[in-house]
């Protein structure tokens, strides 16, 4: 199991996530808590919908500069810039997923980890 002060670090993490992806208008955005989930491949998949590339690429760029800027982190890996239909960033205890809405409905990633605890994030609920 994790010790305490990594799990506090990937839902600080998440939230600086969320607060990205706001920055830009996201919608549709969706946080997985996986930490109480066997053989899970991060605590938290960050989920949001885009109405076009353009807006993917300023999502993602947006999600990475805040996570630069209040925590240091880099994404340990990327994937999809080139295509811009979906964008992943993988910052290992929380990946976060950018994609087009028709992407999104196609790889039904909350139907995935349905076993998951499900965060729908609203402009209310937002506050970090």
């Amino acid at each position: 199991m994790k010790s305490t002060l990594v799990r506090q670090d990937s839902d600080r993490l998440a939230d600086i996530v969320v607060r990205g992806m706001q920055e830009k208008k996201a919608a549709d955005i969706v946080v997985l808590n996986l930490k109480d989930l066997k053989n899970a491949v991060a605590d938290y998949f960050v989920i949001c919908s885009a109405s076009s590339d353009t807006q993917i690429d300023a999502i993602a760029r947006s999600v990475e500069e805040e996570v630069e800027k209040l925590t240091g982190q880099s994404p340990w890996q990327t994937e999809g810039r080139m295509h811009r239909e979906w964008v992943l960033l993988d910052y290992v205890d929380v990946v976060v997923h950018v994609f087009l809405r028709d992407r999104r409905q196609f790889y039904a990633l909350e139907e995935l980890w349905g076993d998951a605890e499900i965060s729908y994030i609203t402009e209310e609920t937002a506050a970090v």
